[in-house]
Parts: structure tokens; sequence; C-alpha cells
């Protein structure tokens, strides 16, 4: 065969099979592809409202459309949106509930306590302090507790001063008494009356300034005025101050001795803010220091200061605990746990069944299987996984405690198209 015959034969083929699938594509214009006749009415029937994007339900389209992924969004029909109950209340099938983990819990009474750790610190009682200065100027002749630390009881001899003052006082009350003396017989009631002033008159500067009792009973059995007179403590403690030596000479603002009673304590504590609600003034607390290994000391919180620590943001609360044996020490650094007061027969559910928008705290409620209603609620104080509800719900009512974030996403969305809707029947 030569080529002339080969390129007519090849035409021909080529022309054949053309024809036939021309005339094939023409049969398939004149036979259009038929739609189930079911599904087409029920397509036609559904009122889409809007479509929203598969991974942020926040974001939606008034028409179809596609995210950055290629996925596209979602539609949301009319009669998903106007479901029975309240809007935003959530219909899901048992499938769902199962896969995506829906738990519930029942809303009971609890009573919920609250421990309060904290670090103390150890300081003087401050109404246990006394700050002893002279009442008149003079010098120090004999100084009996020279150091600090040394333990003094109360009454005890601290030093004696010689004070001319204090010398002309006395001779002032022996000159009233022999005055007295020589007028208890006058024929006179003033006359007697105004001796007797006198001589109280005169007492009560020596005790002004500071004279001890035994010393005036002294006075007036000798009837001799004493140059050095003492001074005595007048609170037992630590001598924690010694301000004076012998030969120097004092004044009124002299402080002499600073003494501080250590039979009991105080204890300050910093509590941060979310624990303040817990505590109150008489709870009782327990304590541990590093310094007597295995005691706990048993006291109570008295006070709690009305301000807060500008760098800390906290607020500062007293303990005071018994310290007779003194091995509370001030300035040692306490591990305490104060027993904040129980709150008893509240409504509580478990913490992780509500829902924070920053705005409102929310639960949903169960109100049949696969049948999710969400409600607004007031929270209270929280322990140990435990959240106090204040109002918003009652006692056996049954709540979603897992997988309501997914809940409430979908709630937000019917919440938002039953909105749309009202808007478009008004």
């Amino acid at each position: 065969m030569n080529k002339t015959t080969t390129s007519l034969l090849v035409g021909v083929i080529a022309l054949a099979v053309g024809g036939g699938a021309g005339y094939w594509l023409a049969g398939r214009r004149e036979a259009p592809l038929q739609m189930p006749m079911d599904d087409a009415p029920a397509a036609a029937e559904r009122e889409v409202l809007f479509y929203r994007n598969p991974m942020n339900p926040e974001i939606t389209s008034p028409m179809p459309a596609q995210d950055s992924m290629g996925m596209d969004y979602i539609p949301v029909y009319a009669d998903e949106a106007a479901g029975a109950g309240p809007a935003g209340t959530v219909s899901i099938d048992a499938v769902t509930v199962q896969n995506i983990g829906v738990r519930t819990a029942t809303a009971e009474r609890r009573t919920l306590a609250h421990p309060v750790h904290a670090l103390g610190r150890i300081e003087y009682d401050e109404r246990r302090i006394t700050r002893l200065h002279p009442r008149t100027q003079g010098w120090i002749e004999d100084v009996y507790v020279e150091s600090t630390g040394e333990q003094i009881t109360a009454d005890h001899i601290l030093l004696s001063i010689y004070a001319p003052q204090l010398v002309t006082t006395q001779q002032e009350y022996l000159l009233a008494l022999r005055n007295l003396e020589a007028l208890e017989t006058s024929p006179f009631p003033d006359v007697r009356q105004g001796a007797r002033e006198l001589v109280d008159s005169a007492l009560d500067r020596l005790r002004l300034l500071g004279v001890p009792e035994h010393q005036v009973q002294e006075l007036t059995a000798t009837r001799e005025a004493s140059e050095l007179l003492h001074i005595h403590s007048p609170a037992g403690g630590i001598a924690t101050n010694v301000g004076v030596r012998e030969g120097q000479y004092v004044t009124p603002q002299t402080e002499l001795y600073t003494i501080a009673d250590l039979s009991r304590v105080w204890v300050l504590v910093d509590i941060f803010e979310d624990e303040l609600p817990w505590v109150r003034a008489g709870d009782q607390v327990s304590m541990s220091v590093a310094g007597a290994p295995g005691t706990v000391f048993e006291g109570q919180l008295t006070y709690i200061y009305p301000y807060a620590e500008r760098q800390t943001r906290t607020i500062k609360a007293r303990l005071e605990f018994d310290n007779a044996d003194l091995v509370l020490k001030p300035d040692m650094i306490a591990n305490v746990t104060i027993q904040a007061s129980p709150r008893e027969n509240v409504v509580a559910i478990p913490s992780e069944a509500i829902v924070r928008s920053g705005l409102r705290e929310q639960v949903f409620i169960v109100r049949e299987p696969g049948r999710f209603e969400p409600r607004e609620v007031e929270v209270g104080l929280s322990s140990d996984g435990w959240t106090e509800i204040r109002s918003g719900l009652a006692e056996g009512e049954q709540i979603v405690a897992s997988a309501q974030f997914l809940i409430d996403s979908e709630s937000s969305l019917r919440e938002a198209a039953a909105k749309m809707q009202e808007q478009r029947g008004d």
C-alpha cells in the first residue's frame, strides 16, 4: 500500500470517529440529568438564615462562601434557630452528645471550706510595749538593769536618780505633815481641813513625779528626805532598749528603757485579694516555726487592716498567740494556716461547669436528653473545684459539666439567629 492510499484511510477513520462523538454529545444534550424529586422540595422549603465559618462560628456570611482553606461555609436554617425554649437553647442528637463527651452534674447543697495558707512574721504586741521616761530632770546614780534582753518583773528597780525637784517635793511633804500635827487639835474645823488638804496635795505631787510607794511610806515613817529615788519597772517583760548609763543627765525627753512583754505576740500575714472574702476576725489559726520543729501553735485572727499594700496588692491581717514559755521570738518567720469560716448549706456546682465570658457567668441546664438551655447565674466563692451559686440555679437541677464550650458556641449562634428572625418579623 502506497503513502497516498494510507493517508486517505486515516482520514476516513478520523471522520467517522468525530461524527460518532458529535452524535453522542447531541444525544446527551437532548436528555438532561434528572434530580431526585424527593430532595428538591425539602431543599426549597428550608429557609437559610445565613452561612457560618466551619472553623470560627463567629464569622458569618449572608451568602455561600469558602474560608481560606477552601472549606464551604455551613448553612444555618430558620427551623434550627427557632426551636422551642429560650433563645440559645441547643438540641443535639445522642450520637453527637456521646462523641463530644458531654457530662452532666447536679446542683447540690454543700459546705465549702477553704484553709488559707500564708507566711507570717512574728512581731511584738504593740499594746504590751512600755517606754519609760523620767518625770523630772536629774542625774543617774545607779543602773540595776544594764543590758538589753534581760528579763524584768513588774515593779523591779531599774535605776536610782538624783533630782533636785524630787528632794524639794519630799521636804514640802514633810513640812505639810508637821503642820498637820500642829493643827490637828485646833478648835477651828476649817484650819484642820486645810492642814489635811495640804498634806494630800504634797503627797499627790510625789506620786505624780514617780516616787514609788515604798519610798513614800519610808519617808512618812522616817521623816527624812532621800537624795536618791528609785525608778521601778511599770510592767514585766524583756528590756529591748537601755537608754541610760551611770552619771548621765536625763530629762523627761530621755527614754530610759523599752520593755516588751512577750507572753503574747502578734503575727502579721499578707492575704491575697481573692482569699480575703473567706477570712474574718475570730477565725482559728495554726502556726509552725522552724525554731520549734514539731510544735503547732494555736491562735486567733483578731484584726484585718483596712487597706491594701500598694506593691504586693495584699491585705495585712493580725494574728495573736500565747507565748508563756517565750518560744516565739520577734522577727521569726512562721507558716500559718487560717481555718477560714466555712460556708455551710450553699448551692454549689463543679467550677468547670461555669462558662465565663467576662461580662457574665452562665451554665447550661439539661432540659431533656440532648436539649440544653443557657442560664445566667450569680456565682460566689470557690473551693476545691466547687463554686457557690447565689442565684439563678436551684438545688437538684442538672447542668452540663463538660464540653459546655462547644455547646456555648452553638448556643450563641442559635441566639443570634433567633434575634435575626425577630428583626425580620418586625
